[in-house]
């Protein structure tokens, strides 16, 4: 595994969509490894491929039970809505209020192939969603309520 250098403010990778991965192969699997180290070495909640450089639909979040791995996530269902102050490792010394839905259905693939679906809520919910947006190039700030 290896530490990758967290893309910052205006870097325009940052504003691009991600492309599906079509498929999980060794490369895709040390992306992972090495997002899930650089993401824990800056103490983030969560990382996108687009925030190392890489314009694949993956994530990993932890938001203190392990990481977890997101390939070509798309959101079921929502319920409710929260704002919450949200913070990002790619616009460090930034932060602002953001709604999100309170909680979420969210679809994707593990890193061995499986679809699964996953019911999230506050944190977790938040995190899918912010990660999310960072694989169609859309930043926390562009949701800060003015």
């Amino acid at each position: 595994m290896a530490t990758r250098q967290i893309r910052i403010d205006e870097d325009p990778i940052l504003r691009k969509k991600s492309r599906v991965i079509e498929e999980i192969d060794e490369k895709i699997k040390i992306l992972n490894d090495d997002m899930v180290e650089t993401m824990n070495n800056a103490d983030g909640v969560g990382l996108a491929a687009p925030q190392v450089g890489i314009l694949k639909r993956l994530f990993v979040i932890d938001v203190g039970d392990g990481a977890m791995t997101f390939i070509n996530p798309t959101i079921i269902s929502t319920e409710g809505e929260e704002e919450d102050e949200e913070a990002c490792l790619s616009l460090p010394e930034q932060s602002g209020l953001v709604k999100r839905p309170q909680s979420l259905v969210v679809e994707a693939t593990d890193l061995e192939g499986t679809v699964f679906q996953l019911f999230c809520s506050d944190l977790l919910a938040r995190a899918v969603c912010h990660e999310l947006d960072h694989l169609d190039g859309i930043l926390f700030i562009d949701r800060v309520e003015k």
